[in-house]
């Protein structure tokens, strides 16, 4: 399928034609089949999860396609599974074989997380996209909208929220236990920047153009962005580090570090957010900063207290607080402070802790509050997906429209950090109010052949 061909698909749709997915009829004992668009580096996570290998190798699911740019990252995946199809192009997969696929799953740098979900939820398949959920704000509310409109299985893959540590402390909130929360304090030890890691720096800004080596389709990995030279300072990993293509260390790691305050305290989106600090750089907007501090303000809902979210990033910290009691603060961290008690966890959600004197957190360390939330596995979101589509477990807790009222949340943000400014934001609107020129980063540009009206449907 040319980009053309998928272009004149997705205009039929905005157009108002009405498609209704043939929704395959499962049972616990079917076999889905499984293709996976990004195989190398976090694919491989997700192809173990959700084909439910055993230790003898025996797939509980059929994997019957394997899409991936880089031939070299996939070459374990695809010697693996010999048996499966190979592709560069995702958009060729579909065109190939889509009446043999059930489900996706997308494991691609943030970028690329829209076309190709959107394309599988228009040919009727149940989809798994890792976190962020998609790289602007118009993305997010189209495929939440596209989730109540096909009607299928998706699932986010923020770990964090299959453990039962999330459950703890949303149990442990309406128990009663904190009190109410009109402080959230976060921060994370990222961005470092080096050869083996996630971030690093360039030479120059932006990079000096290379050749394309002979096992990457440059063309299909760079998908929707504006056209540019390749440089290997783009991937495979360091990409995360350029706002075209990542949504830099808050758009990665709030999906996992403010996942718990979200959900608990009913966050939705906020009314601003102030960069209060940041780090000059000389890339600019077109990179992250190596070190910042953003204040997220959120608004009384119902009778939950309005709430002021301090994010820091790159290192630093907040302050310790003596009635924490605390030696100091972990690495990366999350507090949600009560007027009652404070809990705090590390980088993700699986493990809270009760603040405060020993006595006290002793006391409630014996007499944990009832458990009122259902265990359904632990830090198992492949397993939750592929069991939400066969039946044999619950719905994902995950779902396109969670995952995107979270991811939403950290883009805001992102641009408050981006351009070192308050953002004023307008969610029922989708608009910054106070700046004039931010409608270009809700919804972005893209290359010829990658655009959508302004609603599918």
């Amino acid at each position: 399928m040319n980009r053309r061909d998928f272009v004149n698909q997705s205009s039929m749709f905005g157009a108002g034609a009405m498609f209704i997915p043939h929704l395959k009829e499962y049972s616990p004992a079917n076999k889905l089949n499984l293709a996976f668009i990004g195989v190398g580096g976090r694919g491989s996570k997700n192809i173990k999860g959700c084909a439910q290998i055993s230790e003898g190798g025996v797939t509980a699911h059929n994997i019957v396609a394997l899409c991936d740019v880089d031939d070299q990252r996939a070459a374990k995946g695809y010697e693996t599974f010999p048996n499966a199809k190979r592709f560069r192009d995702w958009r060729k997969m579909f065109d190939a074989m889509a009446n043999e696929i059930d489900a996706v799953v997308i494991s691609t740098p943030d970028h690329t997380h829209f076309p190709a979900t959107i394309a599988a939820m228009q040919l009727g398949k149940h989809v798994y996209v890792e976190k962020p959920l998609a790289h602007n704000v118009w993305e997010l509310r189209t495929l939440k909208k596209a989730q109540a409109h096909y009607g299928l299985v998706t699932q986010m893959g923020n770990q964090g929220h299959t453990t039962n540590g999330i459950r703890k402390i949303k149990e442990w909130y309406e128990a009663g236990v904190l009190g109410q929360v009109r402080e959230v304090i976060a921060w994370f030890n990222g961005p470092s920047f080096s050869e083996k890691g996630y971030f690093n720096h360039p030479d120059v800004y932006p990079p000096n153009g290379e050749s394309v080596p002979d096992h990457l389709d440059w063309d299909s990995w760079l998908g929707p962005r504006l056209d540019r030279p390749y440089s290997h300072y783009y991937l495979p990993k360091w990409w995360r580090g350029w706002h075209d293509f990542g949504n830099a260390e808050l758009g990665d790691w709030c999906c996992h570090t403010l996942d718990a305050p979200f959900w608990t305290l009913d966050l939705g989106m906020p009314t601003s957010v102030d960069s209060v600090f940041r780090l000059p750089e000389p890339q600019g907007r077109h990179f992250v900063s190596s070190q910042s501090q953003l204040q997220f303000n959120f608004p009384q809902r119902g009778d939950k207290a309005a709430v002021r979210l301090n994010w820091f990033e790159g290192g630093i910290k907040p302050a310790n607080r003596p009635e924490w009691g605390l030696t100091e603060l972990p690495k990366s961290g999350m507090i949600m402070v009560g007027d009652k008690a404070s809990l705090m966890t590390g980088g993700r959600p699986n493990k809270p802790q009760l603040l405060g004197n020993p006595d006290m957190v002793a006391d409630f360390n014996a007499n944990m509050p009832e458990q009122t939330i259902a265990r359904v596995g632990e830090e198992d979101p492949q397993g939750e997906f592929v069991n939400a589509i066969t039946g044999i477990g619950p719905k994902t807790g995950s779902p396109f429209s969670y995952g995107a009222e979270l991811t939403e949340m950290a883009l805001v943000g992102v641009l408050a950090q981006r351009f070192h400014t308050t953002i004023e934001y307008d969610t029922v609107n989708m608009k910054v109010t106070n700046h004039d020129d931010m409608d270009q980063y809700i919804k972005e540009p893209v290359r010829e052949g990658w655009s959508y009206g302004e609603d599918l449907w």
